[in-house]
């Protein structure tokens, strides 16, 4: 059985020069226009050149194919939503839980709707693109500002602050991908957004009396 060609993802380049980064952001600004004009099946490298206002030669040079191309939009994507979390979990060091939970909560969701047609379009194609990979190395990155900032808190954490990290990211993605599913993200996004902030709240409230209730007991039951 003859074996299927390995498909080129990475980039040919990086741009160095700014004229050279201006054409790759103006190729992946065209890229998306594209993506939502016409949808990934009849997306080209033709088409994307001239939307860009570039030859097909030109980008050649940073992008060897339709998968290449997709790839770097979506995890161009991912990076700015990133960037904003690691940006907000700087600004909240030393605040309070409440604070940290619901800066996090809206700079995150704001990053990730934003457009959300196009984060709904780059979506339908991670799967193609090796996506996975890119969401989890993202998802590392976020996880280590959220951590970095929940143990700088004022507050008395009541876990593990890996946990809670984990636990906020999971609650975070679970919501916006419910509002990017439904079609309705843009009507939901003040509801959603209110009632996590709510939630995260409520389960850190919760761990911090149950914690103090742990400490009752066992300081009851030590006393003679």
């Amino acid at each position: 059985m003859p074996r299927r060609p390995q498909v080129m993802f990475e980039p040919r380049k990086s741009p160095i020069q700014a004229r050279s980064t201006a054409s790759v952001s103006s190729i992946l600004e065209a890229t998306i226009q594209v993506l939502l004009d016409v949808g990934k099946e009849r997306l080209t490298t033709t088409r994307v050149a001239l939307r860009a206002g570039v030859s097909v030669g030109t980008l050649y040079q940073y992008f060897p194919n339709k998968s290449a191309l997709l790839q770097a939009a979506l995890r161009r994507h991912l990076m700015e939503v990133t960037d904003a979390v690691e940006l907000v979990c700087t600004e909240q060091r030393g605040r309070t839980l409440r604070e940290m939970v619901t800066a996090l909560i809206t700079a995150f969701l704001e990053a990730k709707m934003r457009d959300a047609k196009t984060s709904v379009a780059l979506y339908s194609v991670s799967s193609d693109v090796d996506g996975a990979r890119i969401v989890q190395q993202m998802g590392i990155r976020s996880n280590k500002a959220i951590v970095r900032m929940l143990e700088s808190t004022s507050d008395p954490l009541p876990a593990d602050p890996q946990l809670v990290a984990s636990m906020l990211q999971g609650a975070m993605v679970g919501v916006s991908r419910r509002m990017l599913e439904s079609g309705a993200a843009e009507k939901q996004f003040d509801m959603l957004h209110r009632e996590l902030i709510f939630m995260a709240c409520a389960y850190l409230d919760a761990y911090r009396q149950m914690v103090g209730e742990n400490v009752t007991r066992t300081v009851t039951k030590s006393t003679p």
